[in-house]
């Protein structure tokens, strides 16, 4: 994500029917390390039919007709390991696009290249941080020395002025880290903590996401942090993290005190877009159901008219106890995970451990018995 300075006035204007919060372009699935929730099953080579230059820039240009300031984050694998990737960010900068980048920690992450994209126009980095010291982190990234990298890249960040936002995954090989990370984000002086919440999906499939239960216990005490961080809270594929504001009498509108704005409600295809490094278009990363590819006519009007996105910001539509839910228009749950879990995305969550008052229907398997 990035900062904008008029974001806050502008967000809940926002019609997701008509462009989304957030627009995500794998641009390549290229890295160096092996870590071990990838979505993208990530490999050191890119591949041959990734989008050319002048297709991202032709993607870049029709991603404007989405209306001024449309936020864009350039991921991976590592975007970085793309010869193009500081042109590409100063392209979409000079044509009013609000560009992020969420590089690997390694090697290739210098001071340089960092200063490099801060001098392209880029408005936020966002970095990887899986465990509260070394040991834990590389073990989850797979390479060792990963962590220190980060944490360099982090301070290079802050020194070259470009704001810094901290990624952390969830799953029952992390969950006892958050404590640690969180005083990290801290002392790294962060604008946002996202917390993501595991999909089982790439690598990922192979680990142990936490239970229902353990879930919101989590997303209770992220509440918490929220009210004293000096930095902002949002979670990621966790929606229902909403819901436990509203219960706390938080307030319902999930609002990072860090340029942006979070608008409620906002998920796969519903204020959500992903682009694939050969140019698929998905709801989300997390949810690699195609609405068509952006060689054949760009973003816009496959977000905003195909069936597929459509019909994911029909929250009635949804099924099981999230159709029932009274939350259903704030939350919405992770289609992600319901799509990872029954190949139906507009399943229930199996994370959220919420019934509804008087619901008797199926519950997700992760809940029966």
């Amino acid at each position: 994500m990035t900062a904008s300075p008029d974001s806050q006035s502008a967000v809940p204007s926002l019609d997701t029917a008509r462009r989304p919060f957030v627009l995500v372009w794998e641009m390549t699935q290229a890295c160096d390390l092996a870590c071990k929730h990838c979505r993208a099953e990530a490999q050191p080579r890119r591949h041959p039919d990734e989008l050319t230059t002048a297709e991202a820039t032709a993607l870049l240009d029709d991603a404007r007709r989405f209306g001024e300031g449309q936020l864009v984050v350039l991921s991976g694998g590592d975007p970085l390991a793309r010869p193009d990737a500081v042109e590409l960010v100063r392209y979409g900068s000079d044509r009013g696009l609000r560009m992020t980048v969420t590089p690997s920690g390694t090697g290739s992450l210098t001071r340089a290249r960092i200063d490099e994209l801060r001098d392209a126009g880029l408005r936020r980095m966002a970095l990887s941080l899986d465990g509260g010291s070394g040991e834990p982190h590389d073990e989850f990234r797979g390479e060792p020395g990963s962590f220190e990298r980060t944490l360099r890249a982090a301070r290079d960040a802050r020194e070259a002025g470009l704001p810094l936002q901290i990624n952390t995954t969830v799953c029952a090989e992390t969950v006892e880290e958050l404590p640690a990370i969180r005083e990290l984000v801290t002392g790294l002086d962060a604008v946002l903590w996202s917390v993501f919440f595991l999909v089982p999906v790439g690598r990922g499939r192979i680990l142990d996401p936490i239970p229902p239960g353990a879930a919101e216990r989590v997303m209770e005490w992220l509440r918490e942090v929220s009210e004293t961080a000096p930095f902002g809270v949002k979670t990621t594929e966790a929606p229902h993290y909403r819901r436990v504001a509203i219960e706390r009498r938080a307030g319902g509108a999930e609002r990072a005190p860090d340029g942006i704005g979070r608008r409620t409600g906002i998920v796969a295809g519903d204020g959500f877009a992903f682009v694939s490094h050969t140019g698929e278009i998905y709801p989300s990363g997390f949810l690699p159901k195609s609405a068509g590819n952006v060689r054949e006519g760009g973003i816009v009007e496959p977000y905003r008219r195909s069936d597929l996105f459509r019909s994911l910001r029909d929250r009635d539509a949804l099924r099981g106890k999230c159709g029932a839910c009274p939350y259903r228009h704030v939350c919405g749950g992770s289609r992600s995970r319901a799509y990872a879990y029954t190949g139906d995305p507009f399943e229930s969550d199996p994370l959220c451990p919420y019934v509804p008052d008087g619901y008797d229907g199926p519950l997700p398997a992760t809940q029966q018995g």
